[in-house]
């Protein structure tokens, strides 16, 4: 099987499009969604490009952490975020929404990116290798974790939105 270095995964809210960004928008909350994140430090006030925060995982008994960038801050549009470790890039993540509803019955489309950057070089072959030795999981099977992890993440979010 090919490596996949993009995976993406999608679901329907009975939210605002606005609503659905304020959950997505702010690290604080990736512990309530994501099967791996438990917590994050937040180094900037704003959440905003170039906002900076650490994320820290699990796996199992396995536990890391990753640094993070703001690459996208788009109130009711977009939000992303660099991964990188020890100062080398990891991954790209994100996420896409979509107001695909009426004034009568808010709906949005949340899509979750993910996208594999240790793709050349020294670099990336170092990441890899610590990712395999922090996380247990090898590169090659990074997509099909994150694809099973999004999945979660999103039935999570479409919960707790509604919720609120």
């Amino acid at each position: 099987m090919e490596r996949e270095w993009v995976v993406e995964e999608s679901v329907a809210i009975d939210a605002a499009a606005g609503d659905v960004y304020a959950a997505v928008a702010d690290p604080r909350r990736m512990g309530d969604w994501s099967p791996e994140v438990f917590a994050t430090w937040v180094r900037d006030r704003a959440i905003e490009p170039g906002a900076r925060f650490v994320g820290f995982n699990r796996i199992g008994r396995r536990v890391w952490f990753t640094t993070c960038q703001v690459t996208v801050a788009l109130p009711g549009e977009a939000f992303a975020f660099r991964v990188s470790t020890f100062g080398m890039p990891v991954a790209l993540w994100g996420y896409r929404i979509e107001d695909v509803g009426d004034a009568s019955a808010p709906r949005t489309r949340l899509t979750e990116y993910w996208e594999d950057l240790r793709r050349d070089g020294r670099a990336a072959t170092v990441a890899a290798l610590l990712g395999r030795v922090f996380t247990g999981v090898p590169a090659e099977r990074r997509a099909e974790v994150n694809r099973a992890g999004m999945r979660a993440t999103l039935d999570r979010i479409r919960a707790g939105v509604r919720r609120a």
